[in-house]
């Protein structure tokens, strides 16, 4: 059984600093976390396993953030679905529930000041890239992003130049350090884990709000998710219209993969900028990278550089992608693919 602990903090408290240097020997995270359905979202168990190379006898704390039973079902289910995790804070408020930056940034910095934490962590998603650098400005500190690599506590490593190198960062300001991770590189564990949490309810009372939530546009689909899929097809500007881009949709279909899509492609219309890959778009890491009719710009190997097996068609022998492919055809696009969808089978 979980032990509950209610608290009820006022959001109206001075930050409190102290150096990284200081608590080297008393390492604790602050993972920020999202849920759907009832569940944790696999980016945020990616963040707890990073979490893990900051040092040993790392405490980790999960916060979870909305309101309802979803709520308290995703509690559950964090309680129970990583050995890394000591504790999950949950904050029950419709104040989270569209993930403003405002109120979620407020939220983090008064945990912080409960808590103490030494590093907050959470994914570089469009969600960690909106929250974290608010949350620096409040805590006063800044933030390192992209984060590849983990050597300790206040040493990683991210990518500069699209990828094109790796830099190693060492950090020395104050605390907390804050942290988004790449996903891709921190897969998240299989299997559950019975373990004993400790649930901490904070009571939210007020709110800064200099936004407000309008409405959710999104694509009703059976594909899994761009992010976490395990194969993805991705088209380019040389599919030349958004219905020759279906020949790419159907494909995927077949494979039971993912879509994806370069930023030109995006560009012209071909399809919602939700399933741009790449340095502006997302970052993904796959079992197998299908790539039909991309040159290949740096942007866009940026964002699946990390994949296991890139398969690139394209008929201009010298495009860039080839350079990354570990298998290359070329040819025209608009013959390989209805001869793949010919001999495919239906799944």
């Amino acid at each position: 059984m979980a032990i509950v602990r209610a608290l009820r903090v006022p959001l109206r408290l001075r930050p409190r600093f102290s150096s990284l240097s200081s608590i080297a020997g008393s390492i604790s995270t602050l993972v920020i976390g999202e849920h759907e359905g009832g569940a944790v979202k696999a980016p945020t168990l990616s963040a707890v396993e990073a979490a893990k190379y900051l040092g040993e006898g790392n405490s980790v704390s999960v916060l979870l953030a909305g309101t309802g039973s979803s709520l308290q079902d995703a509690a559950e289910h964090a309680a129970s679905c990583h050995p890394s995790i000591s504790q999950v804070i949950v904050a029950d408020s419709d104040h989270f529930v569209h993930h403003l930056a405002e109120p979620w940034a407020r939220l983090v910095q008064l945990v912080q000041q409960r808590e103490g934490y030494s590093h907050i962590v959470t994914v570089s998603n469009s969600f960690g890239k909106n929250v974290l650098p608010r949350a620096a400005a409040l805590l006063d500190v800044s933030p390192i992003t992209d984060v590849v690599s983990i050597s300790g506590p206040n040493q990683f490593v991210r990518p500069i130049y699209a990828g094109n190198a790796l830099s190693t960062v060492r950090y020395t300001g104050n605390s907390p350090c804050l942290l988004s991770v790449r996903s891709t590189s921190f897969p998240e564990p299989t299997g559950l884990c019975d373990i004993c949490v400790t649930h901490s309810y904070y009571c939210i009372t007020d709110s800064i709000r200099k936004s407000r939530y309008v409405k959710l546009t999104s694509q009703e689909t059976e594909r899994p998710d761009l992010g976490n899929a395990k194969v993805v097809v991705t088209g380019g500007r040389a599919l030349k219209s958004a219905e020759n881009f279906k020949m790419i949709e159907k494909l995927a279909e077949k494979l039971g993969a993912a879509v994806g899509a370069t930023r030109a492609a995006v560009d012209a219309g071909f399809v919602p900028n939700d399933l741009q890959v790449g340095q502006t778009g997302k970052i993904v890491a796959p079992e197998l990278y299908l790539a039909f009719g991309v040159s290949g710009a740096i942007q866009h190997v940026a964002g699946m550089r990390d994949s296991k097996v890139i398969v690139a068609v394209n008929k201009d022998s010298d495009a860039p992608i080839f350079k990354v492919a570990d298998y290359g055809l070329v040819g025209d696009l608009f013959e390989v693919i209805p001869e793949l969808l010919e001999k495919l089978p239906e799944k």
